[in-house]
């Protein structure tokens, strides 16, 4: 006679649990009983870290200490950010296909030389500079990479005439000014160069209605988008630059302090390596092109005999000059000093243009702690009144900006 006995559910788990354990071939029985035994352990282990809460019987949280192996990437810092309310899903969206740029401009200039990437395109862009191969080039990965996410509504560059609205997205809602290529006068020796984006918010004013044709309502809303890039910097959502040098650092801010991701190349990804970072108060390099002193004025020029005189230490001030704005902010934030590209007798508002190069530039510094100004009011409250409008800047450590106005009030 056959005598059934009743089993709880539990003890059958148990059962086929133990069952499993004991097999050496368990990889081979059906899904639903391996699934069994990685249910049990997980009970298991979850009972055992109740236990261990229980017995510890403490209230206080122990922080748990950071490994030596673990990183983070560009990717989960702005999921983070999110997360935390200081950005929406859009803006990291930007940001990230920015950064997706930035890596394929990295690989083109690692291999410039071998895929004949050097020397100029035979174009003059709307400044009136020779364009290099890499401008062009860089310009269209930009402008692909921010059509190609669906949150751009318009982008200024400084290879394009005007601001152009993007019809691919036309919902899109971020104004993107950017530098595809700064210091490009580099790229045939191999030197440091870089690339500039400021982010400002939502503006519909901007965006054309591609289903008009007419000549006349085209030019109003060109002018529209014009109207809707030329912005103070103060307005800025986000900024910052990538280095293209030894590493490739990729360096932003969105208004809650400056973070710079390095390019690991072994898996392609931007990975945190200096965050928070704050500028030196003071700092002992300078960065002028000294070329050009016989052309600026006499107080400026005193400022500059200044710190060529030794300090307190028996030391002058070191000058540095990359030719790369990128580069020159770069060591700034890590070491202090003051940068300038002043006016000069040539050129009257300056060299460098305010809104895609300096205003994002001034926008990092602050977040640092530092200051930027143009020699007579700061950068960020500049308004511009055309796109590829030029300024004087002054930018650094606050204790060597402050030194600099009071030689030039």
């Amino acid at each position: 006679m056959i005598v059934a006995t009743a089993t709880s559910s539990s003890q059958n788990h148990t059962f086929f649990s133990n069952f499993l354990s004991s097999s050496p071939n368990s990889n081979l029985f059906p899904l639903h009983l391996r699934c069994l035994k990685r249910q049990s352990v997980t009970s298991d282990i979850t009972a055992a870290r109740i236990r261990c809460k229980a017995a510890v019987g403490s209230t206080k949280t122990k922080l748990r200490k950071r490994s030596q192996y673990e990183i983070e990437n560009l990717t989960i810092w702005l999921l983070k950010q999110e997360q935390a309310g200081n950005i929406d899903a859009e803006l990291a969206i930007v940001l990230s296909s920015i950064s997706l740029a930035c890596k394929q401009i990295a690989s083109l200039l690692q291999r410039s030389s071998i895929i004949n990437l050097t020397g100029a395109h035979g174009t003059i862009n709307i400044q009136g500079e020779d364009q290099k191969k890499l401008d062009v080039i860089s310009n269209e990965l930009f402008c692909n990479c921010l059509r190609s996410c669906g949150r751009t509504g318009i982008i200024a560059s400084e290879e394009e005439d005007v601001p152009v609205a993007v019809e691919e997205t036309y919902s899109g809602n971020y104004i993107v000014v950017f530098d595809p290529i700064d210091g490009s006068a580099n790229i045939d020796t191999s030197l440091t160069t870089g690339s500039i984006f400021g982010i400002y918010g939502p503006d519909e004013q901007g965006l054309v209605d591609i289903g008009d044709d007419s000549t006349s309502t085209l030019d109003q809303e060109k002018q529209k988008c014009i109207t809707s890039v030329c912005q103070p910097g103060s307005n800025l959502v986000a900024a910052g630059y990538c280095l293209y040098s030894s590493s490739v650092v990729f360096t932003l801010s969105i208004g809650k302090g400056v973070f710079a991701f390095t390019l690991d190349p072994s898996y392609g990804e931007f990975v945190l390596t200096h965050a928070d970072i704050e500028i030196p108060k003071s700092g002992k390099i300078y960065s002028f092109n000294e070329g050009n002193y016989d052309l600026w004025d006499e107080k400026l020029k005193k400022y500059l005999s200044h710190l060529r005189l030794p300090g307190s230490n028996g030391k002058p001030y070191s000058g540095r000059y990359i030719g790369c704005l990128v580069g020159e902010i770069h060591r700034m934030l890590l070491y202090g000093g003051i940068y300038g590209n002043p006016k000069n007798k040539n050129s009257k508002n300056g060299n460098l243009r305010l809104l895609y190069e300096c205003a994002p530039m001034s926008y990092l510094i602050e977040q640092a702690g530092g200051k930027a100004t143009d020699g007579h009011q700061r950068i960020l409250d500049i308004q511009p009144e055309e796109v590829h409008q030029r300024t004087p800047i002054f930018i650094g450590s606050p204790d060597e900006v402050e030194k600099l106005q009071t030689f030039l009030a």
